[in-house]
């Protein structure tokens, strides 16, 4: 307490200085409004400035949330997306999608790690059965298929990637219903393949190439690449097809995880017609 008391009676002449100064400054800015009003802006300058810089830098800290958040909600538009083409065959147009049940959920998952250097390529995605994430599940993102759930535990899934020699599914012409068998030769990550394309198909460079949706894995209309080359199979009537993929597989982030409600309706009722057979 002595020491603070020393403090004052040492800088008296300057404290009653700053005392007088700080007072003139409140009379002039309160009798001029000129000088209130640059008061003012001034004042909101700083305190804009400072809130700006705290509003940064909670963003950053809650970047995770948001993202969170933007996956969850993308992962609603696309069951919308899924209803909608179910009703009109084209998610160009609007309908009465919400007043119908979707038959595909889509759930995010962030992505641990990604092979794409070898011929047979796994993807470990941090999302398992306690996510309700099953085998057999497709997997994609924004841009095109990924590949589908091949194993799962409680927190983690891998996934058998369209990178893959083992990775089969079914691929039409966006612009007619043609299809034929997607896969992978096991060289150029960037290049896949559609094999047994009917003849009769009008095939061009450049076309669409999307899920056929006769599997129970992936709704019909998810994008997978466009027509870079093909070649007539002259002996068995079918065209071969070199597509270039839409997605990115060396550089994957987060995907969506296609839970198809129906699948096992549709798996036991076609086991059930072969049996017959």
């Amino acid at each position: 307490m002595q020491q603070i008391i020393n403090f004052l009676i040492r800088n008296k002449n300057f404290l009653l200085f700053a005392f007088l100064f700080c007072l003139s400054l409140v009379f002039t800015i309160q009798s001029h409004s000129y000088h209130k009003s640059k008061f003012i802006n001034s004042a909101n300058f700083l305190s804009g400035g400072i809130y700006e810089s705290a509003s940064s830098i909670q963003d950053y800290f809650h970047l995770k949330t948001y993202n969170k958040q933007l996956l969850e909600e993308n992962a609603r538009l696309r069951e919308k997306e899924a209803r909608l083409y179910t009703i009109t065959g084209s998610s160009d147009s609007l309908s009465i999608y919400d007043a119908i049940e979707s038959q595909f959920r889509y759930i995010p998952a962030k992505v641990l790690k990604n092979s794409y250097s070898k011929t047979d390529n796994i993807i470990t995605l941090k999302a398992g059965r306690r996510d309700s994430i099953l085998p057999e599940m497709g997997v994609i993102t924004s841009q095109g298929i990924v590949g589908f759930i091949e194993k799962t535990s409680t927190k983690y899934s891998t996934v058998l990637s369209i990178l893959n020699t083992n990775f089969k599914t079914n691929a039409k012409l966006r612009a007619s219903e043609h299809y034929g068998t997607l896969e992978w030769n096991g060289q150029d990550p960037n290049i896949m393949t559609v094999i047994d394309m009917q003849e009769q198909a009008p095939v061009k460079i450049g076309d669409t190439i999307e899920t056929s949706g006769q599997s129970a894995i992936f709704p019909k209309g998810i994008p997978i690449g466009t027509i870079e080359e093909f070649e007539l199979d002259n002996s068995k009537n079918f065209y071969t097809l070199s597509v270039r993929l839409f997605n990115d597989m060396t550089s994957l982030g987060h995907v969506y995880i296609i839970e198809n409600t129906d699948k096992n309706e549709i798996t036991t009722l076609q086991e059930n017609s072969i049996d017959e057979e």
